[in-house]
């Protein structure tokens, strides 16, 4: 490389629900583990209790990540706080990481531990829906953060750049109503009707449903990408592999890639070779590895 020629860059990094291979997703440990591999950012999905919190959780439901068992929605903060969301992974989590009473985060709880890295980190903050709550996820989503400090002009706070993300188109409005386009992420995902009708065990007609209201959901999002309402584009590697012209197309007029989840080196170097610019993953040590020894000149 001649001195002339511009510094190859990498892709930024960032930790799906944490480093959630190696420690339960959303954990503390997760995002302790994530600063510690080097990450450039997180990812977080939120929820509403009852009580109107803003939690750190992927499901609706606590079945799959604790050992409680339904809606979140239905359960106040101080409930949630009594349940165990680590020790279905089967990882023992050291002590600097905290009690396993003590892994059940707030957005508020993670924006300090995002604070104390000691360095600039990004913040991706998806709104899960459908939720009981509607919108109202949204606007006490802001609530939360314009109480710590974020303003919505940089879309930061102190250290922290936060972005949001959703799959729903009526998020992404609501969302732009407050944010600037730049920093809001249309989610894709490539839905497969047939897999849907048959996949999810709710019956032909029921499973017909879902499935064209996901189709329909998805074809929203890619008219909001392609009228470029928002500046992130956030197709799953999935969706990336079956549309390359689409995911060209929106790379030449301007929008920024946040691709997940991409773990394999199969994956990480597709999404270097397209010019992506940022990687979501659950093991972003060995990704970091990876990319630094494709662009050894570093970002």
């Amino acid at each position: 490389m001649t001195s002339d020629e511009p510094v190859p860059q990498r892709p930024l990094v960032l930790a799906h629900r944490g480093s959630s291979a190696a420690f339960a997703e959303h954990t503390r440990a997760a995002y302790l583990q994530a600063l510690a591999d080097g990450a450039d950012g997180v990812e977080c999905d939120v929820h509403l209790t009852r009580d109107q919190h803003v939690v750190l959780l992927h499901d609706a439901n606590l079945d799959r990540t604790s050992d409680g068992t339904g809606p979140v929605a239905e359960r106040t903060l101080r409930e949630l706080r009594h349940l165990d969301f680590s020790s279905w992974k089967g990882v023992r989590i050291p002590e600097v990481y905290g009690a396993r009473s003590e892994q059940f985060l707030t957005l508020p709880d993670l924006l300090d531990i995002l604070r104390a890295a000691g360095r600039p980190v990004k913040l991706a903050i998806e709104l899960k829906h459908p939720s009981p709550y509607q919108l109202k996820l949204e606007d006490r989503v802001l609530a939360v953060l314009r109480n710590e400090g974020w303003q919505p002009r940089s879309s930061s706070l102190d250290n922290v750049s936060v972005t949001f993300m959703s799959f729903s188109p009526d998020s992404i409005r609501h969302l732009l109503r407050s944010v600037p386009p730049e920093y809001v992420c249309q989610l894709v995902d490539d839905v497969d009707i047939r897999v849907i009708r048959t996949g999810l065990g709710f019956g032909v007609i029921t499973g017909g449903a879902i499935a064209n209201l996901m189709k329909a959901t998805q074809l929203e999002g890619e008219r909001i990408l392609d009228n470029g309402v928002v500046g992130l584009a956030g197709p799953g590697i999935a969706y990336v592999r079956r549309h390359p012209a689409t995911v060209r197309r929106w790379l030449e007029s301007g929008r920024r890639f946040r691709v997940w989840t991409a773990d394999s080196e199969q994956d990480v170097a597709l999404c270097q070779e397209l010019g992506v610019h940022e990687i979501t993953t659950n093991v972003p040590s060995r990704v970091l590895a990876q990319l630094q020894v494709a662009t050894p000149q570093g970002r």
